[in-house]
């Protein structure tokens, strides 16, 4: 039997970014991923540093706004980590910040911008609110159908394939232990530390747990009896064929979904949360198999002609999807579980955006030091209701 200080289950950004802040102080760390890793959604998503509150967190009203607000000072230190990332890990990620723009195409939109500006500038977010002939000066290959826009100088891209193994690497370095095709198949607790049976195996000790298994959190949680309200949602996203510079900002969208920006290559990658379809069996998801696309998000995703009209004459090279887990309240469920000793979650919306915040602030919490920002708000135990605890 092995024996380390943390065990990591789920090999995305967010587990291969806590593994490298965890050796870095010094812990031993293992890592298991059941597929590869970077398989999933921290290497399907496309790599959007979206630092203004998204489209998802504002369509349902002032008061789920509020509540999405409250995260934003996670997300000005994720701005902060973001700019410094490649320096500190020695290698490419792919980061751009040229800024994003949150386009509006109508009175009403124009007043949600403003409602949400007034909610981030509260926090400190740098945003500015930009009427139509601001926001074409700046973008001039906008369609005139947009009367405004909020501007994020912060905002812009990373590369997803890029960023999870440079801190898988970098973890490396500092001695943790990464292993891919792991599955883990059993987790208890002794009294004293969690025992985890891994599939090829060996079977694991460790005094603290972390599941960062993206939609197999829930699963994972389970295993040792909690329960959380980990939803898992398909996405789907699309990809044309290489222009010259074209999009320099990120764009987001205030009365619809959209997320468009252009890649050095020249590619246009389009999502902004299109649904797509889970696999079922019986009535139950496969998490395990990839979702399936949906008509109606294809034709959706090619509204983005709309705003960016040069859009419209390059031809779509690829339609893919993928998976992200969100939570009823739209904020990450990041800490230790009520009544599991040892037992930690990192999981919920924006996780590639705000994972190196994440991480370090768990890294933080499972060392025993104070966290450099207050993550009590994102605790597992505002849902200790459906654990009886």
């Amino acid at each position: 039997m092995e024996s380390h200080d943390v065990l990591v289950v789920g090999g995305g950004l967010l587990g291969c970014a806590l593994a490298y802040h965890l050796a870095r102080a010094g812990a031993t760390v293992l890592l298991i991923e059941k597929d590869q890793l970077n398989r999933h959604a921290s290497g399907q998503n496309a790599g959007s540093l979206h630092f203004q509150l998204e489209y998802r967190m504002i369509r349902h009203g002032r008061h789920v706004a509020e509540r999405a607000a409250e995260a934003l000072p996670l997300h000005l230190d994720a701005m902060r980590s973001w700019e410094s990332l490649e320096d500190e890990l020695g290698e490419p990620c792919g980061v751009r910040r040229k800024g994003g723009l949150m386009l509006a195409e109508s009175p009403d939109q124009m007043a949600l911008l403003a409602e949400k500006a007034a909610l981030e500038t509260a926090r400190g977010l740098d945003v500015e609110l930009l009427d139509a002939p601001a926001t074409h000066r700046l973008a001039p290959y906008l369609s005139d159908r947009v009367v405004g826009a909020t501007w994020c100088p912060g905002e812009g891209k990373a590369n997803p394939r890029l960023a999870t193994h440079a801190y898988a690497r970098a973890a490396g370095r500092f001695g943790a232990r990464i292993r891919a095709a792991t599955r883990l198949t059993a987790l208890r607790h002794d009294g004293r530390r969690w025992l985890a049976d891994t599939e090829p195996g060996p079977r694991v000790a460790a005094s603290a747990v972390v599941a960062a298994a993206g939609i197999w959190t829930g699963e994972v949680a389970a295993m040792a009896d909690i329960r959380l309200p980990v939803v898992p949602v398909a996405l789907s996203m699309a990809v044309t064929a290489a222009a010259p510079p074209l999009v320099p900002h990120l764009i987001q969208h205030a009365g619809r979904r959209l997320s468009l920006k252009q890649t050095d290559e020249g590619n246009i990658l389009v999502g902004g949360g299109w649904p797509a379809k889970f696999v079922q069996h019986a009535g139950a998801l496969d998490l395990d198999a990839r979702p399936e696309p949906r008509l109606d998000s294809v034709f959706g995703s090619a509204d983005a002609a709309r705003v960016v009209p040069a859009v419209q004459r390059l031809p779509v090279l690829r339609i893919w999807t993928g998976a992200t887990s969100l939570t009823p309240d739209q904020l990450p469920i990041l800490g230790a579980v009520p009544r599991r000793p040892g037992f930690y979650v990192a999981t919920g919306g924006s996780g590639f955006t705000l994972g190196p915040t994440y991480s370090r602030l768990l890294a933080e919490l499972i060392l025993g030091e104070s966290t450099a920002l207050p993550i009590d708000d994102y605790s597992p135990a505002r849902f200790g209701s459906v654990n009886f605890v």
